[in-house]
């Protein structure tokens, strides 16, 4: 079974920075996208920055100049670097894939979910 497996995460003071990793677990032949999306309290899950297979990238406008996604090919994991944290970034972070694997076909599937508090 393929699943994603979330490190990082936890306390920081703001303008401090954190590194959450992504990683694949299973047997998969391509990773077509991955992202990082969150949850703040009181509000609906939203995406962070994504990536394609290609490379390309986005991010939310909130996070812009502050926050890198990047991947490892080698070992098809996925890392969001996030730099001068503010406390309005507190939040449920969660890794995202679309995937292609060779027991289900295309599949897209959720990591648990990690927690990041930016205290003032």
């Amino acid at each position: 079974q393929v699943q994603l497996v979330e490190s990082g995460g936890g306390l920081v003071q703001a303008g401090g920075s954190q590194r959450l990793s992504c990683a694949v677990s299973g047997s998969i032949f391509r990773i077509n996208a991955m992202g990082w999306y969150r949850r703040a309290p009181g509000k609906q899950r939203a995406l962070v920055a994504g990536m394609t297979s290609g490379g390309s990238t986005n991010y939310a406008d909130s996070v812009k100049g502050r926050f890198t996604i990047s991947r490892d090919n080698a070992k098809n994991t996925v890392s969001l670097q996030m730099n001068s944290l503010k406390p309005e970034d507190t939040a449920v972070y969660y890794c995202n894939a679309d995937l292609s694997t060779y027991s289900n076909g295309r599949v897209n599937i959720w990591g648990q979910g990690t927690q990041v508090t930016v205290s003032s």
